[in-house]
């Protein structure tokens, strides 16, 4: 009997699981580390600011997908974010109508709801932003995701750790009372090779747990080079023009954005349709007065 030809020896059984098991192992492997690596943690997170300090901000046009326990929720946003915890957020309709808007001034938080004719106000926190995006983080690092960057807790005891883990840079950090995270990094194709200090970095995953306790996590993906929005202009040219509100920028941003807070069972995507940097800030954008006619309520939550 002849044997097998090369290209078809090992392709039995056995053969196929042999083969099956290499690709795994690469897999999980990853690709190598870059020539020039980081050399710890504050290195690495280090190169993530500096990779977003041309963006103070963004604005965008985006889709929402909520599953949580009173079920699921869909609906499209236009939403400004501007360091450090600036927030409005207008979430409309599948035909266009303004269901609700939130804006926070970084102090202060107000929610229109139109369907309701409520309109609630109270500090500016996670437990009030919560009744919009129905996931309680705090304005300042909703401001951070929405930039691509990952909110880094503030350091207790020893310095956040980088290791170069599964084709990618995994950032520790140990935080305040018990608190810890995990940032996963990955160096733009174009810098792999560059020296670890030109190395620009993007964000594709951050962890955060307490006393072991997952709080929430975030994955970053589609990430792609975004530009400055233009000044915005009245019309009428009664009003003189709005400049952007930072500099020239084309930081990559991530095209999508999956929040997960496992104890409490909110899954949160957002799939962005058109995003900018550095958009122009209209005097007031952050805040809003109680439109006629709605039932007006003080939220103290502390959270």
């Amino acid at each position: 009997m002849r044997s097998p030809s090369p290209e078809r020896r090992g392709r039995g059984p056995l053969g196929s699981v042999a083969v099956l098991g290499f690709a795994v192992l690469a897999a999980a492997c990853g690709r190598p580390p870059p020539p020039s690596q980081f050399p710890d943690g504050d290195a690495a997170l280090s190169r993530m600011h500096a990779t977003y300090e041309c963006s103070r901000g963004v604005s965008a046009e985006a889709k929402l997908d909520y599953i949580g326990p009173d079920g699921r929720l869909r609906g499209n946003v236009l939403y400004l974010a501007s360091s450090p915890a600036r927030l409005r957020l207008d979430l409309f309709s599948p035909f266009g109508a303004v269901l609700s808007t939130l804006t926070s001034d970084g102090r202060d938080f107000a929610l229109a709801n139109l369907r309701e004719r409520e309109f609630v106000t109270g500090p500016a926190n996670a437990c009030n932003l919560a009744r919009f995006t129905r996931v309680a983080l705090p304005p300042s690092v909703l401001v951070d995701l929405f930039r691509g960057e990952a909110p880094v807790l503030a350091h207790a005891g020893s310095r956040p750790s980088a290791a170069w883990e599964n084709g990618r840079y995994v950032v520790r950090v140990a935080g305040k009372h018990g608190a810890s995270q995990r940032v996963e990094l990955e160096p733009l194709a174009q810098d792999f090779t560059r020296p670890w200090a030109e190395q620009r970095v993007r964000v594709l995953r951050v962890e955060v747990e307490q006393l072991g306790v997952p709080l929430y996590a975030v994955s970053m993906t589609d990430h792609a080079p975004a530009v400055t929005a233009p000044a915005r202009v009245d019309p009428d040219g009664i009003d003189p023009p709005v400049p952007p509100s930072g500099p020239l920028c084309r930081a990559e941003l991530p095209r999508r954005l999956h929040i997960e807070v496992p104890g409490e069972e909110h899954d949160l995507v957002i799939a962005l349709v058109e995003v900018a940097h550095n958009p122009p800030l209209p005097s007031g954008v952050f805040t809003q007065e109680r439109p006629p006619g709605m039932k007006m309520h003080h939220s103290a939550c502390t959270q």
